[in-house]
């Protein structure tokens, strides 16, 4: 696979609790990125990676 959405959300934290709840593969645990993100990826029953993070690139009050 060569792309991977990557989903807003609010609270990463609170979204990587659920989805390990609901038994989500983690691909890459939850991390705080050098240009001011956090984000997780986790992988779907069918193989797709999804990156869930909380980086708006449009934003500039980030």
């Amino acid at each position: 696979m060569t792309q991977s959405p990557y989903i807003l959300v609010e609270d990463v934290d609170q979204h990587y609790q659920r989805a390990i709840a609901a038994g989500a593969k983690i691909v890459l645990e939850i991390q705080d990125q050098d240009y001011g993100g956090r984000d997780y990826s986790c992988r779907d029953p069918e193989g797709h990676v999804w990156i869930f993070g909380n980086y708006n690139p449009w934003n500039t009050d980030q």
